[in-house]
């Protein structure tokens, strides 16, 4: 069978992705389940990432998102038996491409699948609710009655937090970064949510984003907000074509109210003495947003695999309702990957 490998080009030079031959051992180890994917949602290769955990080889397994069917389950497998529906996140270090046919992967990695659920809508989606359930509950701890504010609420993960948040009873704020993102974002205010939970205001940033602490300001009686998560940070006061829409760190560190929270997805976020003496005056903290740490320690897995299973129980019910995606099919995968990795962005592929 086939599957789709990262060449990671030499110095900066951009990785090449190819089709490569690969197999499965007949004999399937005690605690490994073999899955018949249906769906693999792919995202950008952090291949730094890959680097610093001391993974390093000539063609890494991309799509790693996976939604299957049980074909054959190791003697240990006590979770699991042939014909269930599964959906899970293959580790790091999995040597398989979650695009190939079948995949062996512990059963410690997956969950159930809902039978209503699309495996094609939770593949693409699974990344995006794990991201936003890292931010909300396990950096943040938000509570009811807390207020949020989510940069980019138009973003698949935006949208994840927004939904995720107003379920709980947390008063959202949003940016938009586009005029059509805009557009969406007021006419989801309406219906996100349950009860009175709806997204309070959305502000539009691709005007200039000078407006963004002012209306939060008033919007929450000048206390700010509890929580900020962002989707990127602009660090120089020069804007860039990239940059231009993302907030400055000290946009950020401003609309916070005093205890407040900030999740970053920055990677290299960098603090200046002066932004720290703001955040102390605050009593306010900050964390790196790094879902990937889940699978960096068995002493995590249990909490990892309830938040798997609460994330396909929201969207099996219809608490989170993530963008549809078109998926892509199998031949196109290659060029697909190309363009998620040159644009950061995701797709799903339907086997």
């Amino acid at each position: 069978m086939k599957g789709l490998y990262c060449q990671a080009g030499v110095s900066d030079a951009e990785p090449k992705f190819v089709i490569q031959e690969t197999s499965l051992p007949e004999a399937l180890c005690s605690h490994l389940v073999r899955v018949q994917v249906k769906a693999c949602g792919l995202s950008p290769l952090d291949l730094k990432l890959l680097n610093d955990v001391g993974i390093q080889r000539d063609f890494i397994p991309v799509g790693r998102e996976v939604a299957g069917v049980v074909l054959q389950v190791g003697a240990k497998v006590s979770f699991f038996q042939p014909e269930d529906e599964v959906v899970g996140i293959l580790p790091l270090d999995s040597p398989c491409s979650g695009l190939c046919d079948s995949i062996d992967i512990d059963e410690h990695y997956l969950v159930q699948k809902p039978e209503k659920l699309s495996s094609v809508c939770v593949a693409g989606a699974l990344r995006d609710g794990l991201c936003a359930y890292t931010a909300l509950h396990t950096h943040a701890r938000m509570a009811a009655g807390h207020t949020l504010l989510v940069m980019d609420g138009g973003s698949s993960f935006g949208l994840m937090c927004i939904q995720l948040a107003c379920y709980h009873g947390v008063k959202v704020f949003t940016t938009s970064h586009s005029p059509q993102k805009h557009a969406f974002l007021e006419q989801l205010r309406p219906s996100v949510g349950v009860q009175d939970a709806l997204v309070a205001k959305v502000i539009p940033v691709y005007t200039g984003s000078a407006d963004l602490l002012p209306v939060v300001l008033e919007e929450t009686g000048g206390l700010g907000v509890d929580i900020v998560i962002d989707s990127g940070v602009r660090l120089q006061e020069e804007e860039s074509e990239e940059t231009k829409l993302l907030p400055h760190k000290h946009d950020i560190i401003s609309v916070l109210g005093v205890g407040g929270h900030w999740v970053t997805s920055h990677k290299e976020l960098q603090l200046d003495p002066p932004d720290c003496r703001f955040l102390h005056l605050k009593s306010a903290s900050m964390s790196f947003l790094n879902h990937e740490v889940w699978m960096a320690s068995s002493a995590q897995q249990g909490r990892y695999l309830h938040i798997l299973k609460d994330i396909v129980e929201k969207m099996s019910t219809g608490v989170l309702r993530p963008q549809p995606e078109e998926a892509v099919p199998l031949y196109e995968a290659t060029v697909a990957m190309e363009t998620v990795q040159r644009h950061q962005k995701k797709a799903v592929v339907q086997l």
